[in-house]
This record gives structure tokens, C-alpha cells and sequence, in this order.
């Protein structure tokens, strides 16, 4: 008779449930592929009398989750509980501390504490899977850690937050502003009731200081991810780039160049016909380039039950049929600790957006910041004049240094003529 691989589950909200849900649902299936049955034989979560609208007869229940890495009846533990530390670090360490295979969703706590992680499991041997934490059910981890491993990886980026990406969607197709959007997502449960995590780019940091890791044979630097989110974004720039050939999206990027690593999350104009500009609604995309395989572009759904915990599932599978890598696909040992890329010599071309006095003389004083700078304009829109008496003014730069461009914004900044904070956001032009 085959023996079960057994399973706890920590955290029994939508992906726990929907664990649950695939584990009974396609139980003879999942069988076959792993080479075995995969049961669960005890969960934790903080309110036992919850309708999860799942079946947990025969399932035993466990008040602390850290428990869960020291039953007997426990095989492997999953963590669902989510957050960078607390609970569900505590039960990562013991977890692996045990003895016991850990599969986690939790992209926070990898940033955070990834490498610690990784090296206690590759010292005992024991697989720590973690599919689930970047781009929900999307096949990106073993995209990078095992379909492009013959291929130095220049270049990965994408969009990695379903909220980001449907506020913006729906601002684009309904021409309402951020705030109007957001609301309605929050009252829809696309977003939550504090939504800073999402909006503010952090939860976006978090899966690319992961991505870059493995891209790169980097140690993970979350710290080192320059964040900026989507709360500027007004209802006028998404229609300023569409007039332009472009739709604004919150793009993670991650570069390794000259030995040194760029990570940065940032508001973006992206070409039209750009593989992840028709990436709409809530949807995830993610680009990677290789230098003998090209461009790869993976796209699905990035969050919710069903994608998460079919993520889970795959990690289960590749545990059942005795898989084990190294976490981070290469040892601890072998990561580079790279240096941080500083971003004043970046090249590229930028949006500009101002509100100015409608005044004669006032668009020859932005122009000659911008000249005083070395920065070049290619093209430049004034727009009507607003009930405050004040004109929008929006620029796109030719290629210049990320440090001129600045540079001339400050200068701008510092007119009379100009209200309120200048807008800069970069063009993806690759």
C-alpha cells in the first residue's frame, strides 16, 4: 500500500479553504501525479466556527499553530497565515527546525527572512517550497529555477499585484479618479480595508527582491527596492498615455549589470502593443529575458483561492515524488551579496506632468530648466486652463539621465509659476 504524504495546513482563509477544496475535489488525480494520495490530517486558524464552506470531518484541529511542526501524523506543513514575522515565522523555524518539509504563500516573510530560511532547510535537507508566494498560481518560480536555468538572466520585471493592476484597468476604461476606484475596489473586496501594502508598491517589492534572487543568484535585498505606488496616479495621466500609445501600470523591475543590482517598483507609461500592457483587470504578467532563451512572458492570475492554492498543490506534488532543490535554487553560500545599482545613471525616457499658471512666459521657464539640466523634450501638451486658473502641462523627455531629469524637476518645483508637486514617471522602452 502507498503511504500518504500527510499535510497541516496553517491559516484556513480563501487559499486554505481552497487547499482544502482541491486536495478533496481532485484527490484521485493529484494522487497520480505525485505518486501518491495527498491528505490533510490537521489545521489550524484563529476561529474554529467559521463557515469555510469546506468539509474538515476527520481532520484534527490544532489551537497553536506552531504544533503542527511536531505531530506525528504531520508530514508537511503549510503555512497560510501570512506576515513577515509572528506566527508564521515562528512556525517556519520549528517547521524546519523538526525535521518537516515547509510550503509557504508567504511573500513577506521571504523577503524578510528568506535566507535564514533557506539555509536551515538546505543544512537539514529538507525542501522549502514556495510557489505560491509570487504571482499566485502563475509557474514562475519553476519557470526561473528550473525551465531558464541553463540562461543568464539579464533583465525581470512584470506586474506582480492584482489590486494595482485592476484600479489602473478600470481608471483606463471608465476615465474615474484613483480615489473613486479604489473605494469601489475595497468595497468589492479587491482591495482591502487598508490598502497601503498594495497601493504604496510594498507587496510588489516583496515578490521581486524574491524573483531577483532566484533571477540573479543574488541574496534577497528587500531593502534595497526602491518603492514608489500608484496614489499619484490621476485620471489625467492615464488619459495623457493613452493619447501617447501608452497605459500606465505599477512595474516591478529588476536588473543585474556591471555586478551590481537595480530592483525598483514604480508607476510606468508602457507601449500599447507591450506584451504586459494588455495585461488588464486583476491579472499578473511576468517578463524574463535570457540571453539564450529571449523573452518569457508568463501571465495569469495572481492571487485568490483557486490560482494560490493550485500553487500549493505543485509544490506538494514535486515534495510527494521526493523533490528537493536548493530554496533559492542555488546554496546560501554561492548567492552573491550584490551591490546596490544607484539609479542617477539610469537612461530612459520620462513622462512629465505639471499644473502651471496660464500665463504668457511660463512654458519658456519650464523649458529652460529642462534645457539648464540637459534634458531634451520630444514632445509637450498644454491642456485648458482649470477653475483654480491653472494649465496642465505634460512633457515626454528624449532619453537623459534619471539624475538630469530630476534635476530639472526640482528646477521646475521651484518656479512661482508651478503648484503643487511635479509628476515624473518612467517609459518602458524594452
Amino acid at each position: 500500500m502507498v503511504t500518504p504524504l500527510r499535510i497541516g495546513i496553517a491559516g484556513l482563509g480563501n487559499v486554505g479553504a481552497g487547499l482544502v477544496k482541491i486536495l478533496t475535489a481532485n484527490a484521485e488525480l493529484v494522487a497520480k501525479r505525485a505518486g501518491r494520495p495527498i491528505v490533510v490530517t490537521a489545521v489550524s486558524a484563529r476561529d474554529r466556527s467559521r463557515d469555510r464552506g469546506v468539509s474538515l470531518d476527520g481532520i484534527a484541529w490544532v489551537d497553536d499553530a506552531a504544533e503542527l511542526a511536531t505531530r506525528d501524523d504531520v508530514d508537511v506543513v503549510v503555512e497560510l497565515i501570512g506576515g513577515s514575522d509572528g506566527p508564521a515565522l515562528t512556525l517556519a523555524r520549528r517547521t524546519l527546525g523538526a525535521g518537516k518539509p515547509l510550503v509557504t504563500a508567504n511573500k513577506a516573510m521571504l523577503a524578510h527572512h528568506g535566507l535564514e530560511l533557506a539555509e536551515a532547510a538546505e543544512k537539514a535537507g529538507l525542501p522549502l517550497n514556495y510557489e505560491a508566494a509570487v504571482a499566485g498560481g502563475i509557474p514562475v518560480i519553476k519557470g526561473l529555477a528550473e525551465g531558464a536555468a541553463a540562461n543568464r538572466i539579464t533583465r525581470v520585471y512584470g506586474l506582480m499585484n492584482g489590486t494595482c493592476n485592476y484600479i489602473l484597468s478600470r481608471m483606463e476604461a471608465e476615465g474615474l479618479g484613483f480615489g473613486d476606484v479604489l473605494a469601489d475596489a475595497q468595497a468589492l473586496g479587491f482591495a482591502e480595508a487598508d490598502p497601503s501594502f498594495d497601493i504604496d508598491g510594498i507587496d510588489t517589492a516583496h515578490k521581486l527582491s524574491i524573483l531577483a534572487a532566484l533571477a540573479f543568484g543574488a541574496r534577497i535585498d528587500f531593502a534595497g527596492v526602491a518603492c514608489h505606488g500608484i496614489r499619484n496616479v490621476a485620471a489625467a495621466d492615464i488619459a495623457q498615455a493613452a493619447a501617447l500609445g501608452f497605459r500606465i501600470k505599477l512595474v516591478g523591475l529588476a536588473e543585474a549589470e556591471n555586478g551590481e543590482l537595480f530592483q525598483r517598483v514604480h508607476p510606468a507609461l508602457v507601449p500599447i502593443d507591450h506584451p504586459i500592457a494588455t495585461t488588464m483587470g486583476s491579472l499578473n504578467a511576468v517578463v524574463v529575458e535570457g540571453d539564450f532563451v529571449g523573452r518569457l512572458f508568463f501571465q495569469g492570475r495572481g492571487a485568490g483561492e483557486g490560482p494560490t492554492a493550485s500553487a500549493v498543490v505543485a509544490d506538494l506534488v514535486d515534495i510527494a515524488r521526493g523533490d528537493v532543490r536548493p530554496p533559492l535554487v542555488m546554496p546560501v553560500a554561492d548567492l552573491a551579496a550584490l551591490p546596490r545599482a544607484p539609479a542617477a545613471d539610469r537612461r530612459g525616457r520620462y513622462y512629465l506632468r505639471l499644473s502651471v499658471a496660464d500665463r504668457a512666459g511660463v512654458l519658456a521657464e519650464l523649458t529652460a530648466a529642462l534645457r539648464d539640466s540637459g534634458v531634451s523634450i520630444e514632445s509637450l501638451l498644454q491642456r485648458g486652463t482649470s477653475s483654480d486658473g491653472d494649465a496642465m502641462v505634460v512633457m515626454v523627455t528624449h532619453e537623459a539621465r534619471e539624475a538630469d531629469v530630476l534635476d530639472s524637476l526640482a528646477r521646475m518645483a521651484a518656479s512661482p509659476a508651478v503648484s503643487g508637486q511635479p509628476v515624473m514617471m518612467h517609459i518602458l522602452d524594452f
